[in-house]
């Protein structure tokens, strides 16, 4: 991983961020822009990467931040995927409330993608004798 730059809580500008979004194919984000923007602004907290001023990846997270931090979003451009970065940002908000009892995270019932949370400490809900509830729109 060479010269991946993180910042902590600097929201990038909607432009980059935008990019970031459409790169994943989140595109249910990029129909309104400023809905996404507020969102970073009421995030809890915002991990970017940058890899020569360019925005790379994006950890954001939302909760409290004494019992439960909640990761919403984990984006890494396709280009830059299984280089580190995803893990670089989820060791930063690990570190930055290690002593959060719950860390939760929704995502894609994708064996890669379970893989990778899987490699990073994370368990699946039904392992721990807990259910995850979702209703969306």
């Amino acid at each position: 991983m060479d010269k991946i730059i993180i910042k902590i809580n600097e929201i990038p500008d909607i432009k980059e961020i935008e990019a970031l979004y459409s790169d994943a194919g989140w595109t249910s984000y990029t129909k309104d822009l400023d809905v996404l923007l507020k969102a970073f602004y009421c995030s809890l907290s915002i991990i970017t990467a940058w890899k020569d001023n360019e925005l790379v990846g994006v950890l954001r997270a939302v909760g409290d931040g004494m019992t439960i931090v909640y990761i919403q979003d984990i984006l890494v451009k396709q280009t830059y995927q299984r280089q580190g970065i995803g893990r670089l940002l989820i060791n930063e908000i690990m570190n930055e409330y290690k002593n959060v009892r719950q860390k939760v995270l929704l995502t894609d019932n994708e064996d890669r993608t379970i893989a990778f949370y899987k490699s990073c400490g994370f368990f699946t809900a039904d392992s721990c004798n807990t259910l995850a509830f979702v209703k969306l729109l």
